[in-house]
């Protein structure tokens, strides 16, 4: 058994001597995204501190808890703030959270986050859907021995974001009348934001927004077999895009303007998935 295997079992332990609940939907919120969760039926929290040795969220806006409750009727678990590469945490204790979910029952990962807008025509408050991602430029969350348990040695990365999940959050715009943009997002390291010149690089790449998360979770989960999809709220323009020099704070007033529509969507797909599951 490997060690990092070994560790997310402690953490499984750990959160099942207090939590007795199986969600179908795990729920990642990114900046400034994370009042959602104060809108379900809550059955339960737990905070990241509780857990031991479970990764703890050190960025404003996350408020580091897990949240275990009902959207209508479909039982999510869902993160009140995520743990990051660049707060100096390897990148297994980055994925631990979502794999965790996925040890509690969670078959879905639906990601989220806050990200600069590189595609043409992007406004800060857009939603965009993730359609693909590169990687590239943080390590593999797989690198190290391979915790069988979770998954094979050499997965396949075709279609991380599964097309019947990304029709599932579409039809839910429709039926709610939101504009919804489509594109790839690409990861880097952060905590600094990106300088014009690697703007431009990544456009060239085929990236049409960029952020600091994501990416790496949607490895992990894909790698044991959850489905995944994810949404982008475009907090900014990207550097060199807008005259407007970057700050963290523009990021959550953006997310805070983009809320209201952004969880109207998030519960409209989770109903939708959810008939997939039952389906």
């Amino acid at each position: 058994m490997s060690e990092v295997y070994e560790k997310l079992l402690r953490c499984y332990r750990s959160v099942r001597e207090r939590i007795d609940f199986k969600p179908e939907i795990a729920l990642i919120l990114g900046s400034g995204l994370g009042d959602y969760a104060d809108g379900i039926q809550v059955e339960a929290v737990l905070d990241y501190h509780e857990i031991e040795g479970f990764p703890v969220s050190t960025v404003q806006g996350h408020r580091g808890r897990f949240i275990f409750g009902f959207v209508r009727d479909v039982p999510v678990v869902v993160m009140q703030g995520r743990v990051h590469y660049y707060e100096g945490y390897s990148m297994s204790d980055v994925v631990l959270p979502t794999r965790l979910t996925g040890m509690l029952g969670a078959r879905i990962l639906f990601l989220t986050n806050a990200s600069g807008g590189i595609q043409e025509g992007m406004r800060p408050g857009d939603l965009m859907l993730i359609t693909d991602q590169i990687s590239d430029f943080v390590p593999s969350p797989l690198i190290g021995p391979n915790p069988d348990e979770l998954g094979i040695r050499f997965p396949d990365m075709s279609c991380i974001y599964r097309e019947d999940l990304r029709d599932a959050v579409r039809r839910a715009a429709v039926r709610l009348d939101i504009p919804l943009k489509e594109g790839v997002y690409i990861q880097l390291t952060g905590p600094n934001y990106e300088s014009p010149a690697e703007i431009r690089m990544c456009r060239a790449l085929g990236a049409d927004a960029v952020g600091m998360s994501t990416a790496c979770e949607a490895i992990a989960a894909n790698h044991m077999g959850m489905g995944v999809c994810g949404i982008s709220c475009i907090s900014n323009l990207a550097a060199g895009i807008s005259k407007k020099p970057l700050s963290h704070a523009e990021v959550q007033e953006s997310a805070d303007r983009a809320a209201p529509l952004f969880r109207q969507l998030v519960t409209e797909s989770i109903l939708e998935m959810s008939e997939k599951l039952q389906g």
